[in-house]
């Protein structure tokens, strides 16, 4: 499947360079969503919440009444969880709030799992130079994502795994490192970060793993229509 990915600041749509530098504006939300049409899935992160500036609640809500969508950003509580669904998420991401500086924050997670279902929720494995990265990918934690994968299954219906060291880069991803992800599990992988050319994708569809895109679109690197087809 390919996911496009509409990230929210400011009341806008934008695309960030590593997660901090701002290197372009969308169209308004629901005209990317009318462009991202025949798509089964959009994944949308609001990008305040996550930084803890704010909110993009609204829109988050217009978005999620026309389209299927996965949504994350500040999920640090069940609360948050559960207001996320409340404004119509179909499944929920969750990345620092799932790990503690030990590791996996097991207790948290339950709760989660449990306030939402499993199978709503969605586990965030940002990782860089090999380490999972945490709190705006600004801190590293010891653990690989290939070693928490089977810690963390219990939780969560699958997982949204971004290749830090080329986000937002145009330069490509590390097909080695997802193919080592799909051999530690057998849920759901979605791919992101870096993904550049329609032949990655094809790749990552022979692994069974989702693609989720946003760069490479929104520069016209890739074409909506080839997408289409391949989705």
């Amino acid at each position: 499947m390919v996911i496009p990915c509409i990230d929210l600041m400011d009341g806008k749509v934008v695309q960030l360079v590593q997660g901090r530098e701002k290197a372009l504006e969308g169209a308004p939300p629901l005209e990317m969503l009318a462009r991202f049409a025949g798509f089964p899935e959009i994944q949308v992160i609001d990008l305040d919440a996550a930084i803890g500036s704010g909110a993009n609640d609204e829109l988050v809500r217009l978005l999620c009444a026309h389209a299927v969508c996965r949504v994350g950003g500040g999920v640090r509580s069940v609360e948050r969880a559960r207001a996320l669904v409340g404004q119509g998420a179909h499944r929920v991401i969750v990345g620092t709030a799932a790990f503690t500086a030990e590791g996996v924050h097991q207790a948290f997670l339950e709760a989660l799992a449990a306030a939402i279902g499993r199978e709503r929720l969605i586990i965030a494995l940002d990782s860089r130079q090999g380490r999972i990265v945490v709190k705006g990918w600004r801190e590293s934690l010891r653990q690989t994502a290939e070693e928490v994968l089977s810690q963390l299954e219990p939780f969560c219906g699958g997982f949204l795994c971004t290749y830090v060291d080329k986000e937002g880069m145009l330069q490509g991803t590390d097909l080695d490192w997802f193919r080592r992800l799909r051999a530690a599990t057998a849920l759901e992988i979605t791919a992101a970060g870096g993904i550049t050319t329609l032949e990655e994708v094809r790749e990552l569809r022979r692994l069974n793993i989702h693609a989720a895109l946003g760069m490479a679109i929104y520069t016209g690197r890739l074409d909506l229509q080839e997408l289409r087809a391949l989705a």
